[in-house]
């Protein structure tokens, strides 16, 4: 069948986008990696490294939740090369900015710019890649994409490590920015999506509220966000915490916060290969991800409760485990993208992963709740089942939508 073929210029789009997150992911990261140079270059020390640090971090999160709702309506409306073009030129000239920052008040601002840069990114990629490929093969552009990116989490720590001078950092985010803006010469071969572009014209686009206006939209939208959750719970709180897990379970030797993140972003890049290739050999994006996540249930229950006296090495392989089973992003972006119309995909597949990263606020305010009463390894507990039940029972509802065609509009 010579329309099941992927064309050259969809070769192209596939690896602009994923070029176009690895450096999304690489800046995302870098923050968390560089956070404490960068702070006591600007004077900071003690407490207020991790205080300050957490406020940066909301105050990057805030800019990516408001990005989701601005660029996926915006990429509705105007189309969805103009956000692949729009949002890596704000992200990359916010993050070689950073590079020159003295005090704390621009660094917060620069990184709600860049926040809001980042947010667009993922979304535009994946909508474009979607409505281009062939029904059969369009897990196969969103597996490269989301695999690709999620290196840029493994790059960001090896090149923040390559120099001990303690303004290094600053050169770490003048590589960002610079890779961004490199990479807007490749954006200029890339074209509109031809499902978008041939709308009919009286159709309704991007209007965000429209995910509201009825029950059914709105549930299955909800179902879309809940389905992600355990993504950012192993991120946000099993590896965050992984130092003092680590501690209380009697791990024999340090675990770093670095090193943590670095092999659980090395696990995600993997898994994200292998759940996408998962759901085009099932032909289905629904048992793909129930797969993955029954796993990491068992995965989470012994990183919790079976890891006790334990070397570091087995510790990080099950870090990174953690990280392959939680990679189920690329299956699940495809999986939401595909739920709605051409009119507000774009602000769907935008909105949607921004949430979910923002939903990771409500689950550490959950998880600092609950330490206090049930300490740390049963507060982590309480947030899994919580957070996986919600996910699972979301995939169950959801309608499956491998092969199916996406030119509709709601």
């Amino acid at each position: 069948m010579e329309n099941d073929k992927i064309s050259a210029k969809a070769k192209m789009l596939i690896a602009v986008a994923a070029l176009g997150y690895f450096v999304d992911v690489y800046d995302l990261i870098l923050f968390s990696v560089v956070r404490n140079p960068s702070l006591m270059s600007l004077g900071l020390k003690g407490d207020e490294l991790l205080n300050q640090g957490l406020n940066l971090m909301n105050v990057q999160m805030g800019g990516m939740l408001l990005g989701g709702i601005l660029w996926g309506i915006y990429g509705d409306k105007k189309g969805r090369k103009s956000v692949l073009f729009g949002s890596i030129l704000l992200y990359s000239a916010a993050n070689a900015l950073n590079g020159l920052v003295t005090d704390l008040n621009t660094y917060a601002l620069l990184r709600f710019i860049a926040g809001i840069g980042l947010a667009g990114e993922l979304g535009a990629g994946i909508t474009l890649v979607n409505e281009t490929l062939p029904p059969s093969k369009r897990g196969i552009g969103t597996l490269i994409i989301a695999g690709v990116g999620a290196a840029g989490a493994v790059f960001a720590p090896i090149i923040a490590g390559l120099s001990s001078d303690p303004e290094w950092w600053r050169s770490c985010y003048f590589i960002g920015g610079g890779m961004g803006l490199a990479l807007l010469l490749l954006r200029l071969g890339t074209f509109e999506s031809s499902m978008y572009t041939e709308m009919d014209t009286t159709v309704k686009r991007g209007n965000f509220f429209q995910l509201f206006s009825n029950g059914a939209t709105f549930k299955k939208y909800l179902y879309c966000i809940l389905m992600g959750l355990p993504i950012w719970y192993i991120i946000g709180i099993l590896v965050f915490s992984a130092p003092e897990i680590s501690k209380l379970i009697g791990i024999d030797g340090k675990i770093s916060g670095g090193d943590a993140i670095m092999f659980c972003y090395l696990g995600l890049a993997l898994g994200d290969f292998a759940s996408g290739a998962l759901s085009q050999w099932l032909k289905s994006r629904g048992k793909a991800v129930l797969t993955y996540l029954f796993i990491a249930v068992g995965i989470c229950v012994y990183y919790l409760f079976g890891m006790s006296n334990i070397t570091t090495t087995h510790a990080y392989v099950m870090i990174t485990l953690l990280g392959f089973f939680g990679g189920y992003w690329a299956v699940f972006l495809t999986f939401s993208s595909e739920q709605f119309g051409t009119n507000v995909r774009m602000t769907v597949t935008t909105t949607v992963p921004n949430f979910v990263r923002g939903a990771l606020i409500p689950i550490s305010l959950l998880f600092k709740f609950l330490i206090p009463s049930v300490g740390l390894i049963h507060a982590a507990a309480y947030v899994g089942v919580l957070c996986f039940t919600l996910a699972i029972y979301s995939v169950i509802q959801l309608k499956e939508t491998f092969g199916k065609s996406l030119d509709y509009t709601e």
